[in-house]
């Protein structure tokens, strides 16, 4: 009977050595690259910015202990990923381009969540973080190419190119935004999550042109012309405007608002419609220049449809609003159309 005993359990050993302990390996192979993919992609994002990434603001982004920080940041150092400096942390060249690798994906990602799985705008972000430690550059091409190549994700961001290009930035966030200018909003942060959710609940999304109503150190006070939008300070520190352009802010409206009947003409698809979504739009005809008008609607206003070049398409109000229109005054009064029912 020991005998037996004996061989089961050698037998079990055996196993263990064979499938357990590669698999365990693999699987602390995995979460030490994701976690330096993670550390890259946040320095890069505070280099992006103007700023340098920390030892505090890392530890608040990986969720470690300083202990299992330090030695990832040994680590990172011996891989010839990144410099110290005190307290601070730069990216070294090629730090800098596995950074831009890992952003890329993130980002596209991001797009392919929003356009085509259509994710609600809270959830991308946490699917991005899940899916972009597993793609081979490869994969990454193939997933561009399918979009379309867009050029920003959902929030605005730009995405980098296959060989790592990537535009400036050129907004800043309301905080620091003059009171009598209007403002395009180019980005949105997604991080932290809280803020985010804020913004979304109070109707803010990139592409809207808006100006300051009232700044104190209670509040901020936007106004896109029929919406007023209210966010703490440190929220809205994470809204960022870029120059609106004369003849896009002044009388422009997102095809969404435009009332029942009235004629207008698109002039552009605003700068968070990327990818899929974006040629859809086109090829149904939403291309500058176009005549429409909303001609039938539902009780609850959602979807509309709409009458250009020549036939009825009917858009969802999510969709409708990335559609920048100018109202076209109507030379003769219509009959109203009947709501469809």
């Amino acid at each position: 009977m020991t005998a037996v005993l004996v061989l089961v359990a050698a037998f079990v050993v055996v196993l263990a050595i064979l499938f357990v302990v590669p698999r365990m390996r693999v699987r602390q192979a995995l979460r030490r690259r994701t976690q330096i993919e993670d550390a890259l992609k946040h320095l890069f994002h505070q280099e992006y910015r103007g700023r340098h990434g920390s030892f505090a603001s890392l530890l608040g982004t990986l969720h470690v202990d300083d202990n299992r920080l330090m030695q990832l940041l040994g680590r990172m150092q011996q891989q010839g990923l990144v410099t110290a400096n005190g307290e601070e942390f730069q990216l070294t060249t090629e730090g800098e381009r596995l950074a831009r690798q890992i952003v890329r994906a993130h980002r596209l990602l991001e797009r392919y969540f929003a356009d085509e799985a259509r994710l609600p705008l809270r959830e991308i972000h946490a699917a991005a973080e899940r899916g972009e430690h597993t793609l081979t550059p490869d994969q990454v091409d193939a997933l561009d190419a399918s979009l379309g190549h867009p050029r920003l994700d959902p929030h605005g961001d730009p995405i980098p190119s296959r060989s790592g290009e990537i535009s400036p930035a050129g907004d800043v966030p309301v905080t620091a935004w003059p009171s009598d200018r209007m403002g395009r909003i180019t980005h949105l942060e997604d991080e932290p999550p809280l803020a985010y959710a804020q913004i979304l609940a109070q109707g803010l999304q990139v592409g809207q042109v808006v100006r300051i109503l009232e700044s104190t150190p209670e509040r901020i006070v936007l106004s896109d012309g029929e919406n007023e939008f209210r966010l703490a300070p440190a929220v809205a520190a994470n809204v960022f405007l870029a120059p609106a352009e004369a003849a896009e802010a002044a009388g422009l409206v997102p095809l969404a608002t435009l009332p029942h009947a009235q004629p207008a003409q698109v002039v552009a698809l605003d700068a968070g419609c990327q990818g899929f979504s974006r040629r859809r739009l086109m090829d149904l005809g939403f291309t500058p220049g176009a005549r429409l008008e909303p001609a039938l609607h539902t009780f609850a206003g959602d979807p509309r449809a709409y009458r250009i070049r020549g036939t009825l398409v009917a858009l969802r109000n999510d969709q409708a609003r990335h559609v920048l229109v100018r109202p076209i005054e109507q030379e003769h009064t219509e009959q109203p159309r009947e709501m469809a029912r």
